[in-house]
Order: C-alpha cells, then sequence, then structure tokens
C-alpha cells in the first residue's frame, strides 16, 4: 500500500508534465537533490499519458554511491500503476558524468522494465547546476 506524506513537493510534483530532461533536471532541483550529501536514487512514474502518478527514492547510498536493485525500483511502479518510469539520481561531488556503473544499472533496469512491460524513458544525473540525460547520450 502507498501512503500519501502530503509533503508540498509532491503535490507540486504531480501538476508537472515531463517535457524532456530538463523539466525532470528542475523538477528533480527544486526538491534540493542537488543539494543532498550522498546519493539519492529515484524513480518517477508516469502514467500512460506521461504524467507522474509517483515519485519515490529507492535507494539513499553514501558519498559516491547507492545501492539498486530492480525489485525495489520496479516495485513502486507497479504499485503506481506505471506506464514508463524515469530514473533518476545525484553525484553529490557535483560532477554529473555517468560512470560504468551508473551506465550498467540502467541497461538492467531497462532489461527488468522490457520484462514487466514498463519501459524506462530515461536516466537524469544531476550535478551541481547541470545534468546528463543518458537517453540523450544515447546510453540506454
Amino acid at each position: 500500500t502507498l501512503v500519501n506524506e502530503g509533503a508540498v513537493e509532491y503535490r507540486n510534483a504531480f501538476d508537472w508534465d515531463v517535457k524532456g530532461p530538463e523539466s525532470v533536471h528542475e523538477l528533480m532541483r527544486s526538491m534540493n537533490l542537488h543539494m543532498s550529501p550522498v546519493e539519492e536514487f529515484w524513480v518517477i512514474c508516469l502514467d500512460t499519458k506521461n504524467r507522474p502518478c509517483g515519485m519515490h527514492m529507492v535507494s539513499r547510498g553514501c558519498i559516491n554511491s547507492s545501492i539498486v536493485h530492480p525489485r525495489e525500483t520496479f516495485a513502486t511502479a507497479i504499485l503506481n500503476n506505471a506506464a514508463s518510469i524515469i530514473l533518476c539520481h545525484n553525484h553529490p561531488s557535483g560532477n554529473p558524468t555517468p560512470s560504468q556503473a551508473d551506465i550498467d544499472i540502467t541497461r538492467r533496469l531497462a532489461e527488468a522494465g522490457e520484462l514487466l512491460g514498463i519501459a524506462v524513458l530515461d536516466h537524469i544525473i544531476i550535478g551541481d547546476g547541470n545534468y546528463v540525460s543518458l537517453k540523450e547520450k544515447m546510453l540506454l
């Protein structure tokens, strides 16, 4: 069962339209993800019209890593009846360049999503003032 925490950020997030990686970056910056001292891995669940139907922190790690598993990532997507998801995490170093581990987990999650019928649309990595979209870099 999902519980609505009633946080202002979540309510505002559901009034938001996904127009591309820049809009995801703006949303996550509004939630101060770029200021977190540790890595946080988030999943944004989208309905069939690409409107947010859920946002969840899947993992909170340390200064340079977080453990992400398809089970936890897709559990939230399934509970939200998501048609697709966008992955997002921060790099506390401020440099959003994807690591090989970032690329590997993105591909693993995309494969899991194919099996479940829940598309992984993008993976956005947030830095200090900028971001990287793995889809735009053709790494997804």
